[in-house]
């Protein structure tokens, strides 16, 4: 669905810098890039900082690592509407001179009592309309008294503005409902509602897809293109996306930055793919996609109304099957970074890439997000570990077994020349059946006294990995600790 608009799709992404670029900013931002991909277009990046006292510091930066980090890159911008003021100041201007627009000298308390009599008749707030009726010769009289004015436009009080939405069809607003918007403030700042039509105009935006916070105010967008005699660009309001529970998307819901996600360890073309599907849908299975296959079926047919539901417990999933299906190498050069923020201080740096390699290859099946690694691998890369000592004595067993597991498996890898998984595994599974145990309980053993941990990956890859020394010198110490208990306890049961 591109319309009858002729000539190239050129759409843009126009965050405002008050805050860095969450869930919502970015989806909004990814489906311009895969309009404008898709129908080999251009994609622009518009910084909307009119705003001057809300601004974040580094949320620019942040906006623009953001993109670059998912790959939405854009053919023009970053442009900044604060380096355009002229352009807005007379535009409004313009308008005024072409009664369509009005200045408005009303006060801050004026305007609040207006708002205080509406909430009193349980009306919805709207500016009275006072300072429409105002002479030339008394707007000239304010102007030279210096009293403060912004410029409204004056909307019509009867009829209908209709609109095609592309995502929810034709869209009729009466007049009757709408407000005389502010255009240019006091500081002869524009709002947004002055600054995106003239931008968009001056730009040649063909498309403006936007969330849909943003429809009530587009029946003032389309009379401003009409008074200024241009031809509006078509319009998508974009379905908001909710949490679990059905309200609005928030921090509870895990709508933290993107770059936040990056930390957290997300897989940028994970994010990318669960973003997509955040209102929008190929068909009712597939949800796998690569960046160019997204770009080759996107459309805003398959774009729908309703809200769309975040789900963490998915991306989640999502992430962890992109993992999954990197190569060793690759997955182990995206976890280095983390490895290397995460671990102990203790652990030596840098850290070794093969050995990190090695590592990594044995936790790829068990990684979701990147950020897991430190805890995970933890026990690859410390010299001691810590754990309860009655965790080595599995069920069914008492301490003088575990004592005896401890001491026959040591004797027989002092003496193994070849420490690899086949060879350890071929020497303690006999001993698994000499013992009179099952390997569940030799296996659990070893696998604390060696890790510290329950559950890990596969024993003997893991021991492989470890090394015969650090082995060795766990188990010496697994054994002193079992002592201590057995002595202790009188059983260590």
């Amino acid at each position: 669905m591109v319309t009858d608009i002729h000539g190239p799709v050129r759409v843009r992404f126009a965050p405002s810098p008050t805050g860095h670029p969450h869930v919502g900013n970015i989806r909004t931002a990814l489906f311009n890039w895969l309009f404008a991909r898709h129908h080999g277009g251009d994609f622009i990046l518009r910084i909307e900082d009119t705003d001057a006292a809300r601004q974040v510091e580094g949320a620019v930066e942040s906006i623009v690592e953001g993109l670059a980090w998912l790959g939405l890159d854009f053919d023009e911008g970053p442009i900044f509407q604060s380096q355009r003021l002229p352009l807005y100041r007379s535009a409004a201007e313009t308008l005024i001179s072409a009664g369509v627009a009005y200045r408005c000298f009303c006060s801050p308390e004026r305007l609040e009592q207006v708002r205080t009599e509406l909430a009193r008749q349980k009306l919805p707030p709207r500016y009275d309309g006072y300072c429409r009726k105002l002479s030339p010769s008394d707007v000239t009289a304010h102007l030279d008294d210096g009293i403060p004015s912004v410029v409204r436009f004056r909307t019509p009080r009867v009829g209908d503005t209709h609109f095609h939405d592309l995502i929810r069809g034709d869209v009729t607003f009466s007049n009757a409902t709408l407000n005389d918007y502010v255009l240019l403030k006091s500081d002869a700042y524009p709002t947004y509602h002055l600054a995106n039509v003239v931008d968009d105009h001056e730009m040649h935006i063909t498309h403006v897809l936007r969330a849909d916070e943003w429809i009530s105010s587009t029946p003032l967008h389309v009379m401003l293109y009409s008074a200024f005699g241009w031809s509006p660009p078509a319009f998508g309001h974009l379905p908001m996306i909710l949490g679990p529970d059905k309200t609005k998307l928030s921090k509870r819901h895990g709508a933290t930055t993107i770059i936040e996600y990056r930390e957290q360890g997300y897989l940028p073309e994970a994010l990318l793919n669960f973003l997509a599907l955040l209102g929008w849908a190929l068909d009712d299975r597939s949800e796998l996609f690569t960046r160019d296959e997204l770009v080759a079926v996107f459309s805003l047919d398959r774009v729908g109304k309703t809200a769309a539901v975040f789900d963490r417990t998915k991306l989640d999933w999502m992430n962890g099957v992109y993992i999954r299906a990197l190569p060793v190498d690759e997955f182990a050069r995206r976890s280095l970074p983390f490895l290397d923020r995460d671990l102990p201080e203790e652990v030596i740096r840098p850290l070794d890439p093969n050995y990190v390699t090695r590592v990594a290859a044995l936790l790829q099946e068990r990684t979701k997000v990147l950020s897991e690694l430190g805890d995970l691998s933890e026990f690859f890369f410390v010299d001691s570990i810590e754990y309860p000592a009655a965790t080595m004595i599995p069920k069914g067993m008492d301490g003088t077994q575990t004592r005896l597991v401890l001491s026959k498996v040591l004797s027989v890898l002092e003496d193994l020349d070849a420490w690899d998984a086949p060879s350890l595994e071929s020497m303690i599974r006999p001993l698994c059946a000499s013992l009179e145990l099952s390997t569940k309980q030799v296996f659990t053993t070893l696998r604390v006294a060696v890790t510290g941990r329950t559950a890990t990956p596969p024993l003997f890859d893991t021991m492989d990995v470890l090394g015969k020394t650090r082995c060795l010198n766990r188990l010496s110490r697994a054994l002193e600790i079992i002592d201590d208990l057995v002595t202790g306890s009188g059983n260590g049961t």
